[in-house]
């Protein structure tokens, strides 16, 4: 289950992976298949080679991709990763402990 997040900040994402940018999305989520984890940081890109490169940066693998069919493919982000990539990229999002 996903909350913490509107309607803008969806579509800002959204905006961003149509043009080819890669993209951040930080959420709250809860889903008992990952206790312990509160957020997840969705990293989306309409190029999947870039994302995939992007990815690889991270030690993320191709066949992680949330392939979707609406075109906002992206990775999951969680727990230590999440926090570790977040950090790497400069961002510091205040939803991520």
């Amino acid at each position: 289950m996903a909350f913490g997040i509107n309607r803008k900040q969806l579509q800002e994402w959204k905006n961003k992976i149509d043009k080819g940018e890669i993209a951040f999305l930080t959420h709250y989520w809860l889903d008992d298949r990952f206790p312990g984890c509160k957020t997840v940081t969705k990293v989306g890109c309409r190029d999947l080679e870039r994302l995939a490169d992007w990815g690889r940066k991270y030690g993320l693998k191709k066949e992680w991709i949330d392939h979707r069919k609406d075109g906002y493919s992206h990775f999951d982000l969680l727990g230590e990763k999440q926090k570790e990539i977040l950090s790497r990229e400069g961002i510091h999002d205040k939803l991520v402990e």
